[in-house]
């Protein structure tokens, strides 16, 4: 869709140019200065503790709407990722501030498999996605933005979701709001299989 589609229209993300400094060029652009926290390393905790972690700060709330919470299990639960890869972007994780897989004990084992496994089935009814990403990565040299407190994330996908935006501009264009995307997928978590509500705290640290 180019700027001479949209014009001006007040939030959409798209600007017209026409009136300002520079050459046109006949392309559009998206404005998504609300990753600028983001980048610049907002809520990422300073130090290896509970009460520096958002993930901890969200399985303590008792808002899962603001907090984004999506299930709660026994010893995990499911959250969206504030900074989605694409719509749906889930992650799930252990109550317990735990940062290494190994260090899991078994019942966060088969708690964050089988979340992950409903995950996937809840977004599929919801999104049809054609595909998924499922991982964590283990540290910060792997990758782990948050690395004192372990993750697995769940990434829908479809065909064409990579095109030039996030290869040249680092953007992604987001279809549909976080808490809107929330709402459709807590109506369609199944509530006949889910597990016991787990704890309103983290209870403890890495063990």
């Amino acid at each position: 869709m180019t700027v001479t589609d949209r014009g001006s229209d007040e939030g959409s993300g798209l600007q017209d140019g026409a009136d300002l400094a520079g050459e046109p060029d006949g392309y559009g652009r998206l404005w998504t200065p609300h990753r600028m926290v983001y980048l610049g390393g907002q809520d990422k905790p300073s130090d290896a503790g509970p009460s520096a972690c958002p993930f901890c700060r969200a399985a303590a709330s008792d808002d899962d709407a603001e907090s984004l919470v999506v299930h709660r299990g026994g010893s995990c639960y499911v959250v969206l990722n504030l900074y989605p890869y694409n719509s749906g972007h889930l992650m799930v994780l252990p109550y317990r501030h735990v940062a290494d897989y190994t260090d899991l004990t078994d019942a966060e084992v088969a708690d964050l498999a089988a979340l992950t496994r409903t995950a996937m089935r809840v977004l599929r009814g919801v999104m049809a996605p054609q595909g998924f990403n499922l991982g964590m990565n283990q540290g910060a040299v792997a990758g782990a933005g948050i690395a004192a407190h372990l993750h697995q994330h769940v990434v829908p996908r479809w065909a064409g979701d990579s095109n030039f935006l996030p290869i040249v501009g680092r953007t992604k264009a987001m279809p549909e709001l976080l808490g809107d995307t929330r709402e459709r997928l807590v109506a369609a978590w199944p509530t006949g299989s889910a597990a016991p509500a787990g704890p309103t705290a983290p209870t403890g640290t890495d063990a």
